[in-house]
């Protein structure tokens, strides 16, 4: 640990340096913008190679979609099957017929990479762990992700069980949309309690999140194959970056070369935060609507990155609509914003929704509101 420690601090006091000049050993390596997926570092990233426990990147994206549709959710029981409890490798020694809180298993998962855990998981999600795994092949394609295939939800070494860095930054990408991940990831050590009233130590296999400021994510990988390998994820000053080693020779090598990925895209680069969420655009009619009017905001912040020594530009704005007709609900679609710099170069584009839900109005809502418009005329 000493000597773990030791390298970081080195790679902490690393002096700036340009992409070219960045030297990785891992057989494969990307580091990317999570907002805006802009690809800041790469070496063979598209090379499909076997990716161990990052598997669990995905596995666990499919989980916490069912959470966010409210298929399931953290306070339901999860019954340990005969399947669950016969995984080896890294495990939490799960007992067939014990009773577990998906939100304790998700933690096993995401902190002590637990092979029986996401194999439980998978059965509550999708009834059998051949159902999750069509699933998880189905998602991947989805993602547009043409260099994966996945024949497991853990991660134990087959031939046609592969992955690439950038696929794997991709999936990444996609599971930080759920932010009650990093909960869970960012979390070094807790202690789980167990059905027979004894408790397991839960470590965190990936370090970084807390030898490295600001990472809080997301997955570690090991098989004899696959080598050593890290999805990580870390933000500062608002700019969220996602770093892919894999085939490194130990752990010292893929730790140095995710913090040299880190250390050279936090150094680089920064975020402008043009308008947030939040931010109201304006108001739009909407027809049939209980309200007649309804205010517009992004679905997710418009965010551009720029070089550490560029300046901010003055933005134009170009909103294009749909018809709005109710009802329409908070996070749907309506449109989109295009953000263009002082060239008229695109920076970005950013879907709209609307602030609140807006129900469909009434007869007697419709009929009110034509009386007003005919006195108001009057």
């Amino acid at each position: 640990m000493k000597k773990l420690l030791l390298i970081l601090i080195c790679f902490f006091l690393t002096a700036n340096v340009s992409a070219a000049e960045l030297e990785t050993s891992a057989k494969s390596a990307i580091l990317i913008d999570q907002n805006t997926g802009t690809v800041l570092y790469k070496k063979n990233e598209n090379e499909r190679l076997p990716m161990a426990s990052m598997t669990k990147v995905m596995s666990l994206l499919l989980i916490m979609e069912k959470i966010d549709d409210g298929t399931i959710s953290y306070e339901d029981t999860v019954e340990i099957s005969a399947e669950a409890a016969s995984m080896g490798g890294s495990q939490i020694f799960l007992q067939v017929g014990d009773k577990y809180k998906v939100k304790e298993l998700l933690k096993s998962v995401a902190m002590a990479s637990a092979n029986d855990a996401v194999v439980a998981l998978a059965e509550k999600t999708y009834g059998s762990k051949e159902s999750f795994i069509e699933a998880m092949n189905k998602r991947a394609k989805d993602l547009g992700l043409k260099n994966t295939n996945f024949v497991n939800v853990h991660g134990l070494d087959d031939e046609n069980h592969y992955s690439s860095a950038y696929d794997m930054a991709m999936m990444a990408k996609e599971l930080l949309k759920y932010e009650d991940i990093i909960s869970f990831t960012s979390v070094y050590e807790e202690y789980l309690q167990k059905p027979d009233g004894s408790q397991i130590w839960l470590v965190n296999t990936n370090k970084l999140v807390r030898f490295y400021e600001g990472v809080d994510g997301l997955k570690t990988g090991y098989t004899k194959e696959a080598g050593y390998c890290l999805t990580a994820t870390g933000k500062r000053n608002n700019l969220r970056l996602i770093s892919v080693v894999m085939g490194e020779e130990s752990i010292e090598m893929r730790s140095q070369d995710t913090v040299k990925l880190l250390n050279y895209g936090f150094n680089t680069y920064k975020v402008n935060m043009i308008k947030s969420k939040d931010e109201v655009l304006g108001k739009i009619r909407v027809e049939k609507g209980k309200e007649e009017y309804a205010e517009v905001v992004l679905v997710n912040d418009a965010i551009e990155l720029l070089n550490v020594n560029n300046k901010i530009s003055n933005y134009q704005f170009e909103l294009s609509l749909d018809k709005v007709v109710a009802p329409v609900k908070k996070g749907e679609v309506i449109g989109s914003v295009k953000i263009r710099d002082e060239q008229g170069k695109l920076i970005n584009e950013v879907e709209i929704t609307v602030k609140n839900n807006v129900e469909k109005a009434t007869i007697w809502d419709l009929f009110l509101r034509n009386m007003k418009s005919l006195m108001a005329f009057d």
